[in-house]
């Protein structure tokens, strides 16, 4: 028998990687003749780029970039297929962990150092880059990253604005400039996995849904809104393209909508990209039984999250799916008319810190369990 392991992370527990071992751990301990696939995933968020190479192997490269608050960071750049696609994560370099000292500042952070991966990135693979925009600490509407890879903004004095933007700072903007654009973004595939739909500004977009989570408080939030309605204005002036129709815009604070308009990038779902990038459809097609599972499964689970991507590809190949989740929250039953066979509470009726404490363990003892039990089902 062969069971595919493609789990996405348990947020601040275990990795994919992780997860998907914990997993083969706990089959292996009660079917060791059984033929484990372990193929951990990602929807564009930290931990994308380990899954991946976990999943198909391939190696990074070091880009010395910007942080989002200054100063410089070592941040990876996966190389895959020979090359053939670059996997930039940006949450290395605009992610809440990126900051040495912890601090953050969602006013005063820029995605600069996006911009610079992009272009190590352009250099590394040249046909195609893949970029994961999960887990941003900015909301700048991709500006400063523009700025590195060449565009360039004028405040209405018709002066250009050199120091990186940030979130308080998009109103400056009167003019923008592609023209001195880097040259590789004009024909290079740029594919940004996206794992939410949100507009890019407004009472859905990407400051009032998001930018509390990063510490604005609502003034703050209120002048990061107007800052990418202005923005958006200016994008449709200058460069004749509508961010406040585009979904996925709002994504990393307006990363999305900023890479579609700066550097051409296509916005798409990140577990779907992903699913094709480790040849998920064709791993599927001979076995047995498909596992997955994520740190929590709920109503959101439905829009684009990586258990039910997997469980619809490997539905499509007649293949029954089993989520094992942290905790299951307001509408996780909708899961099951939706290609969840069943979901299964790894640490059912336990405090969620020991849960999370003990995520590896009670991932294999769930895992183990729930195999000899459809096994053993008529």
């Amino acid at each position: 028998m062969k069971i595919i392991c493609a789990p996405d992370s348990f947020k601040e527990s275990l990795s994919a990687v992780e997860a998907a071992n914990a997993m083969a751990a706990g089959i292996r301990s009660v079917m060791p003749d059984a033929t484990i696939d372990c193929c951990p995933v990602g929807d564009g968020g930290e931990g994308t780029l380990a899954a991946l190479q976990a999943a198909i192997g391939g190696q990074t490269v070091n880009s010395r970039v910007h942080g989002m608050l200054g100063g410089s960071i070592n941040v990876p750049i996966g190389q895959f297929n020979d090359g053939k696609f670059a996997y930039v994560e940006t949450a290395g370099a605009i992610g809440p962990k990126s900051s040495p000292d912890g601090k953050r500042d969602v006013m005063s952070s820029s995605t600069f150092g996006v911009g610079e991966l992009l272009v190590d990135a352009s250099s590394i693979a040249p046909d195609q880059i893949m970029v994961g925009i999960g887990g941003s600490a900015t909301n700048d509407g991709g500006c400063g990253m523009a700025q590195a890879i060449g565009v360039r903004f004028f405040d209405t004095a018709g002066t250009l604005i050199s120091e990186p933007l940030c979130g308080a700072q998009l109103q400056r903007i009167s003019r923008i400039d592609i023209g001195n654009r880097n040259q590789k973004f004009d024909t290079q595939k740029i594919v940004v996995l996206c794992d939410v739909t949100n507009p890019f500004a407004g009472p859905q977009g990407a400051a009032f849904i998001y930018a509390p989570q990063k510490g604005a408080s609502p003034d703050q939030v209120k002048h990061l809104d107007d800052g990418l309605k202005h923005l958006a204005c200016v994008v449709q002036k200058d460069l004749g393209i509508d961010l406040t129709t585009m979904p996925s815009a709002g994504a990393a604070g307006g990363l999305g909508g900023g890479l579609a308009a700066f550097a051409g990038a296509k916005l798409t779902s990140g577990i779907d990209t992903i699913l094709d990038a480790v040849n998920f459809d064709s791993r599927v097609q001979d076995a047995d039984l498909c596992l997955t599972g994520e740190g929590r499964m709920d109503a959101q689970s439905m829009s684009g999250k990586a258990c039910m991507g997997v469980a619809a590809l490997a539905a499509h190949a007649g293949i029954p799916t089993i989520a094992l989740v942290g905790s299951a929250g307001p509408g996780a039953d909708q899961c099951l008319q939706a290609g969840i066979r069943k979901y299964v509470v790894i640490g059912d009726g336990l405090p969620a810190e020991e849960s999370i404490k003990r995520a590896r363990e009670l991932l294999s003892l769930s895992a183990a369990r729930v195999v000899t039990e459809y096994w053993q089902t008529p």
